[in-house]
């Protein structure tokens, strides 16, 4: 831990106080190098929650003291991307904790502000909401937005961490019925807790056979919630014809080009899709879907430890070894 200058706040943006911030696996893919555009010193942390501070002068729609999330995909509204609405893939996009210092901090910087920003709905609590970014807000774009999962489906999670048992809660919750893999029997009763209807230990058997057997021949939409060449391929080939893969595991480093099993694409008309992030004016869709289906979220929370401790937590990451998500309090 070390002092350091507060952010400055630009004219579109806000400087928010962190109350509360996930520990995510891809703040562990920058601290070991994975990420190229990560320059040293530097603070990760992109999923957080707290109260805005300040406001730069070009920000209309907040004056200071709100709760605050925001998506870590920050669009800046005015690009010919960000305004057919996709201001999670906009052309300057900016992701605190990468392109700038992130929320392992007692601030953070949020910029075009009026883009960025979501209000926290009443009731919803600090830890609860930094949990839902970006695990949960890339398994709910990806799986709602893009994959479009309907009642009736049959889906498997590859990887039961953060996004994976937030995969696995969105699927259950939109009507599909849920597969569940990974070599952790503590994630797996987990996943079953969030509504996973059937679960495959990778150790204990094949588990595209497993997933094809009980699927009766394969599933409709497949999610690789790890990120590795072997389950993005295990993904593809748990699909029945005409099946959806969808990636929102990071593919870095080693596993960054993995090849694809394209012939089974080509022959039984697969579609692999990815998704990145979700834009900040979904958010009221997000918060109207955990409130209508009642969903435990603070079941998805694993720990709560102080930002002292970020270090051990960034650590324990390079072995998947948390179940659940790890929150980190200033």
């Amino acid at each position: 831990m070390r002092d350091v200058p507060d952010p400055q706040v630009p004219p579109h943006g806000a400087v928010v106080q962190v109350r509360a911030t996930g520990v995510c696996r891809s703040d562990w893919h920058a601290w070991v190098g994975h990420d190229p555009t990560v320059d040293f010193p530097h603070v990760p942390g992109h999923e957080f929650a707290g109260v805005v501070r300040a406001v730069g002068p070009e920000v209309t729609g907040f004056q200071g003291g709100e709760r605050v999330t925001a998506p870590f995909c920050c669009g800046c509204g005015a690009c010919s991307t960000c305004r057919t609405g996709l201001q999670n893939l906009c052309q300057q996009e900016y992701q605190p904790g990468f392109d700038g210092w992130g929320s392992f901090a007692e601030y953070v910087m949020v910029p075009w502000a009026d883009v960025n920003l979501v209000p926290l709905p009443a009731g919803l609590d600090f830890d609860v909401a930094a949990s839902l970014g970006c695990r949960f807000v890339t398994a709910f774009r990806g799986l709602v937005d893009q994959a479009e999962v309907v009642p009736g489906e049959t889906v498997a999670v590859y990887g039961c961490g953060g996004v994976g048992l937030a995969a696995v809660m969105i699927a259950a919750a939109s009507g599909a019925r849920v597969v569940a893999v990974d070599i952790h029997d503590e994630k797996l009763d987990l996943a079953r807790e969030l509504g996973g209807h059937e679960t495959v230990n990778a150790q204990a058997a094949d588990p595209v056979e497993a997933v094809r057997e009980l699927a009766g021949g394969g599933v409709h939409v497949a999610v690789d919630a790890l990120g590795s060449r072997k389950t993005f391929q295990q993904g593809i080939r748990s699909l029945r014809p005409r099946g959806r893969h969808l990636q929102l595991g990071l593919l870095l480093a080693d596993d960054a080009l993995p090849p694809a099993p394209m012939h089974e694409v080509i022959r039984q008309e697969l579609t692999v899709m990815g998704s990145h992030g979700m834009q900040a004016w979904r958010y009221s869709s997000l918060f109207e879907f955990i409130r209508s289906r009642n969903l435990p979220l603070r079941r998805l929370i694993g720990a709560h430890r102080p930002l002292a401790e970020a270090g051990p937590a960034l650590a324990a990451m390079a072995s998947f070894a948390p179940v659940g998500v790890t929150i980190l309090e200033p």
